[in-house]
C-alpha cells in the first residue's frame, strides 16, 4: 500500500470507533488507559484532548513511543497503531478540534489553562478485519478442524505510513 493507501484504511477501520487504548511507557513498565478520538478527517495523524498536568504527559516526556489500539468485536476489527506521541499546545488547533461534549472532561472549557492536545503521526499500524458473522467463523473454524487446512480469519496486514 502507498501512503495514501493506508491513511484511507485507517481512516475506514476507525470509522465509528471513538474510545480506543492508549498506551504509554512508565519506566518499565507498559501503561495503557481509554482515550477518546476526535473526530476530523484522519490524514496521517490521530488527536486526542488531554490536561497538561496528566501521568501520560509525565510519561511523554520520557518516552515519546506509544501504542493506540481500536476495537470493534461487533464488526470484528481490530487495529493497532503505533507512533511517537507529542504534547500539542496550539489554540488555533485546539480550537478547530473542540467540541462541546468534550466539557464533560474539561468543565473549564477553552479556558483550561491545562487544557492541550496529543498528537500521534502514525508511523505503522497492523490490522485484523474479518466481515464475517460469529456464526460464519465458527463454521470456518469447524470446517478448518476437519479438514486440517487453517481458517480464514479475514485481511491481516502491516501497513507503514
Amino acid at each position: 500500500m502507498n501512503r495514501q493507501e493506508s491513511i484511507e484504511k485507517i481512516r475506514e477501520l476507525t470509522h465509528g470507533i471513538d474510545f480506543c487504548m492508549l498506551t504509554t511507557i512508565d519506566g518499565e513498565h507498559l501503561r495503557s488507559r481509554p482515550m477518546s478520538t476526535q473526530e476530523f478527517e484522519f490524514d496521517g495523524d490521530l488527536w486526542f484532548f488531554t490536561s497538561d498536568n496528566t501521568h501520560k504527559v509525565d510519561e511523554l516526556e520520557k518516552h515519546k513511543r506509544v501504542n493506540v489500539a481500536y476495537s470493534n468485536p461487533d464488526d470484528n476489527v481490530y487495529l493497532s497503531i503505533s507512533g511517537r506521541a507529542e504534547v500539542v499546545k496550539d489554540r488555533a488547533k485546539i480550537e478547530e478540534l473542540w467540541s462541546p461534549v468534550l466539557k464533560a472532561w474539561f468543565p473549564e472549557g477553552l479556558d483550561d489553562p491545562h487544557l492541550c492536545l496529543l498528537k500521534i503521526p502514525v508511523e505503522q499500524a497492523e490490522y485484523w478485519d474479518a466481515p464475517s458473522s460469529k456464526i460464519v467463523q465458527l463454521f470456518g473454524m469447524v470446517k478448518a478442524i476437519a479438514t486440517g487446512q487453517e481458517a480464514d480469519y479475514g485481511e491481516n496486514k502491516k501497513i507503514t505510513l
